[in-house]
């Protein structure tokens, strides 16, 4: 059955058409702000911070977040063109035709995803206490492998691929399975089969990859 005969698809369609660039501003602008509170809950739970503020130690600390700030909307514009093109190599690979633009619309949709972790480790360490350093927040992935394990439990060179392995990333995937099938009038299994070839089995070489060069 193809998206042109499924409501689902239609319905998603419907919902999904809306000013891209508008929506684009809002996201930028809800992300720097998490991350600009959840960095204030950092600089928090550093042992007298206060008097590290005032002497200017954190000096650093402030450019790095600065320049990260500035730096979210390239990110973000390079993460929505990277993933839809790996998206369209494969669907081109298994013999779909498929509007790259359509696809870059929607990676720019489903990013919204990934504010609830963002909004998540926030929301846990809304009021750290003492014993919680700013490593743990930094490192802190709502329902991942790490927040299982513990971030102090496994080697360094682990702690960034088990965190990356989360629900936000199985949501995220079926977003785009669901997105996929709206866009190229593909049926479900047709729309899976793509996204697990062109989403999850690069983001698993990229984690193996990460494993293998950490120094």
């Amino acid at each position: 059955m193809t998206a042109s005969a499924n409501p689902l698809a239609q319905r998603i369609h419907e919902l999904l058409d809306f000013d891209k660039r508008l929506y684009f501003v809002l996201l930028l602008l809800l992300f720097i702000l998490i991350r600009y509170l959840t960095n204030t809950l950092i600089i928090e739970a550093i042992p007298d911070s206060q008097n590290l503020v005032n002497s200017g130690a954190l000096t650093y600390f402030y450019i790095f977040n600065s320049l990260g700030y500035l730096a979210t909307p390239i990110l973000l514009l390079f993460k929505f063109t990277l993933i839809s093109f790996l998206i369209w190599i494969a669907s081109f690979a298994l013999g779909y035709k498929v509007p790259y633009k359509e696809l870059w619309k929607f990676a720019l949709v489903a990013e919204t995803i990934f504010l609830l972790p963002e909004l998540l480790r926030f929301l846990i360490y809304l009021n750290p206490s003492q014993a919680v350093s700013y490593l743990e927040i930094e490192l802190n992935r709502p329902f991942s492998m790490l927040s299982l394990v513990g971030f102090d439990q496994v080697a360094e060179k682990y702690q960034y691929p088990l965190a990356t392995i989360n629900i936000f990333e199985i949501i995220y995937g079926a977003a785009w399975v669901f997105g996929f099938l709206s866009i190229s009038k593909r049926s479900i299994s047709e729309s899976i089969w793509v996204i697990l070839l062109g989403y999850f089995f690069p983001l698993a070489i990229y984690l193996v990859w990460y494993i293998m060069v950490y120094r």
